[in-house]
């Protein structure tokens, strides 16, 4: 190891073990350990220009491992990557500045705790939760082989990048991992490589307390390449393992690394507190101590290190990003269309001819499922929307979301232009590697049953968190499954799912209304989508009877009115209880009471409204309200006010005929005339009402 070397993989430890004991909080360990590896890798491998982070082809470097994030602050800081806008745009400062460093955990530092994509320009993906980094890393995988497909010709290649996920003992016991190692190693991910720190330490203790399976064996049998390197500090033998990478064509590879938790004083080697916590002031001099550093300086950059980084990884990604730009100017003139879906497809932006291809359906009291409905609407607007890939969890037959039109294929280990990606039972796998597939800007969905969403909630949190435009579709919605009973009837999750900040959650009513829940979600940047669907037909309802269903955009919307707009109830309805209530509307229009049906497929877009267009929806002088939801009364009073009524599930449901479910828990148009003059009555007569609340 030459000496430069040595001096820029100690200023990354020394670098992370001072900002972890400034902030007193923070995990030292691995960032020490795998210096050698992070420096070997972005120095001598990573194709990456710093002054342009975005760069289409550059590899991926995802810090999976997200507790050693001073180890990816440390490499982004010292390699001098530049910070990016929210319109892709490289401004004039430092993604990481030596005073983020020094502020590392603290408000406003661009060093959080964990990495935050969309906050830490080069930060390729939010991570913490163990085992999201590299599942999110096979959808990478997927996404570089499908455009190097798509958009690659001859003498114009665009996409070649490599992906490497830094990974611990943590990530191979999480399930997610496993579930996606399986898959990447069906799909021959040849462009993978996770780096596997194992120190055979975890946060409680000893690895081998819980973990003692011969990890290597396992991935031989998932169909991976597995290569060892025995000593995490010989650069020599890393450069091994990168190497027998690049050479490896049929197979994604697993570099397994032994290390030492720590590599700081000798003392302190072996020891777990330095992988949770910071290592206290007298074990940081003993530390730097053991590595030839000033015992008492502090975020100390040596000279020659800046210097070092931008004389390898610097010049080498400017010179490769030069040349790709030179490509890319070229393909321009000879590639036509395919420039333009490119450059648009980097940008999010949306294809205008997919949202003129969205349907219109006619009225029809038999109606459709919203199920085959949306598979109607996505196959239509797909075909003009080239990068929109996704499948299910083994249930695309089931969820309608097959692109069935001519030359629509599947994604397999030998034609990489399928856009039809079949996950298998994996649906927390399927989850985060469609927000893998939306980290590289394409535009990804993911389907299954409603139930099986428990499965994949931690995708759905992060895709909301790192403002990806990912798109979740769950069929199968409510008790009105039937037979299948209990175990397959959500009851509690569309409400969780409307608990999720930044998640816009669409249960459209009938068929027009899913072709506009599309129109919205095709619009949408920086925010995930999910449909709740449902198995059983619902009526399409008159659209020149009633509302136009363009109102969707607006979360919610008066479908039905009294002829002077004055109504004395309202009733509020979404997916498949929308025709309950313009049922009920239409019996109480018959004996003479003026109702309002409310159609309300979408909490969070209503409330992006102003006050004004909701208050004209729910004017407060009509407190009469009944709710209609086969689901979780939970958040509902929202809407109906403490004294309004909610027709909803209280309990789980059965086994048995919809039909008779239904009944069993009052979903009939009876009942909702029962309720609505109960609360017409009852807001006549305010009193009753609240000696009955107390």
């Amino acid at each position: 190891m030459d000496d430069i070397d040595l001096l820029s993989i100690n200023t990354i430890r020394t670098l992370s073990i001072d900002a972890v004991q400034k902030a007193n909080s923070g995990h030292p360990g691995a960032p020490m350990g795998m210096a050698p590896v992070a420096y070997t890798v972005w120095q001598d491998y990573l194709r990456y220009d710093p002054t342009q982070p975005l760069w289409p082809n550059r590899d991926r470097f995802i810090l999976s491992a997200g507790h050693a994030s001073m180890l990816l602050y440390s490499m982004l800081h010292l390699t001098k990557v530049q910070a990016v806008n929210e319109d892709y745009e490289v401004v004039n400062r430092p993604a990481v500045s030596m005073d983020d460093i020094k502020t590392f955990r603290q408000p406003g530092s661009a060093c959080p705790g964990h990495p935050e994509y969309h906050f830490t320009s080069g930060v390729e993906a939010t991570t913490g939760p163990l085992g999201q980094g590299v599942s999110m890393s096979v959808g990478m995988a997927i996404a570089e082989k499908w455009l190097a497909t798509r958009y690659n010709k001859q003498d114009h290649t665009l996409i070649d990048y490599n992906i490497y996920a830094l990974c611990s003992d943590g990530e191979m016991m999480e399930g997610v991992a496993s579930e996606a190692a399986s898959l990447a190693g069906h799909l021959k991910l040849d462009n993978l490589c996770w780096l596997y720190d194992s120190n055979e330490v975890t946060l409680d203790g000893p690895a081998s307390w819980t973990f003692s399976e011969d990890v290597a064996t396992r991935f031989l049998a998932y169909g991976w390449n597995v290569v060892n390197v025995r000593d995490a500090n010989s650069i020599k033998e890393i450069r091994a393992g990168i190497d027998a990478f690049l050479e490896e064509k049929s197979r994604p590879t697993l570099i397994i690394v032994d290390s030492h938790i720590g590599y700081g004083s000798p003392n302190k080697q072996d020891s777990n507190k330095s992988h949770g916590e910071p290592l206290g002031a007298e074990e940081v001099r003993l530390t730097k101590k053991n590595y030839g550093w000033p015992e008492d300086a502090q975020f100390l950059v040596p000279d020659g290190v800046y210097e070092n980084f931008a004389n390898g990884m610097g010049k080498r990604g400017a010179e490769l990003r030069s040349a790709w730009d030179k490509t890319f100017a070229s393909y321009k003139s000879v590639a036509g269309d395919l420039a333009g879906q490119f450059e648009a497809m980097e940008h999010r932006l949306t294809p205008e001819d997919a949202a003129k291809a969205i349907p219109v359906f006619p009225a029809d009291a038999k109606g459709l499922a919203t199920r085959d409905s949306s598979g109607k609407v996505e196959n239509a607007l797909a075909q003009h929307y080239p990068w929109m890939l996704g499948g299910s969890a083994d249930l695309d037959g089931s969820t309608k979301t097959r692109q069935i039109f001519e030359g629509s294929a599947a994604f397999t280990p030998t034609d990489r232009s399928g856009r039809n990606l079949h996950f298998g039972v994996r649906e927390h796998a399927m989850g985060a590697i469609c927000n893998g597939l939306a980290l590289s800007k394409i535009r990804p969905y993911a389907s299954t049953f409603l139930i099986f969403s428990d499965y994949l909630r931690p995708t759905l949190r992060l895709a909301a968190l790192m403002e990806l435009p990912t798109i979740f579709i769950f069929t199968h919605d409510s008790i009105s499954v039937g037979e299948d009973g209990p175990t397959h009837q959500p009851v509690e999750q569309v409400a969780s799912l409307r608990c999720i900040p930044g998640m816009i959650t669409l249960r459209p009513g009938d068929a027009n209304e899913v072709a506009e829940a599309w129109r919205v979600v095709l619009g949408l940047k920086h925010q995930p989508a999910t449909f709740i669907l449902s198995r059983q037909p619902l009526p399409t309802i008159d659209r020149e009877k009633f509302a136009a269903a363009s109102g969707v955009a607006k979360g919610a919307y008066v479908l039905a009115d009294p002829e002077d707009g004055k109504p004395e109830v309202i009733l509020i309805g979404t997916g498949s209880e929308l025709s309950l209530a313009l049922q009920g509307y239409e019996t109480l229009k018959a004996e003479g009471i003026k109702a309002r049906v409310v159609s309300m497929p979408s909490w969070e877009l209503f409330e992006m409204q102003d006050k004004a267009y909701q208050d004209s929806v729910f004017p407060a002088e009509v407190p009469a309200r009944v709710a209609i939801e086969q689901g979780s009364t939970m958040g509902w009073e929202r809407y109906t006010g403490r004294l309004g009524a909610v027709i909803g599930m209280h309990s789980f449901g059965a086994s048995a005929p919809m039909k008779d479910l239904l009944t069993k828990f009052g979903f009939t148009p009876e009942k909702v005339v029962e309720i609505a003059k109960q609360q017409i009555a009852n807001h006549k007569h305010p009193k009753a009402v609240n000696d009955s609340a107390q």
